[in-house]
């Protein structure tokens, strides 16, 4: 069953998420800086574009960024 907010079937390939490969690219700050930027860009837009599906994901994102700042992944 494809979810569009935690793991939206466009961005896989294969076996891999295109958020792992960016994780592992970009390393812990690049990282956190990657998932501020689109926590900001999914509140900005929530009203003009998808409303709450937009809000939810930038819960993912915020939650990914927490976890990064507590160590909990890289």
């Amino acid at each position: 069953m494809s979810d569009p907010v935690n793991h939206p079937d466009h961005y896989k390939n294969g076996e891999i998420e295109c958020i792992d490969a960016l994780r592992s690219a970009l390393g812990p700050d690049g990282f956190q800086s990657y998932c501020i930027g689109n926590i900001l860009k999914y509140v900005w837009r929530h009203r003009h574009k998808n409303g709450v599906q937009d809000l939810k994901k930038a819960q993912v994102y915020m939650n990914w960024l927490v976890e990064s700042l507590e160590g909990l992944i890289l």
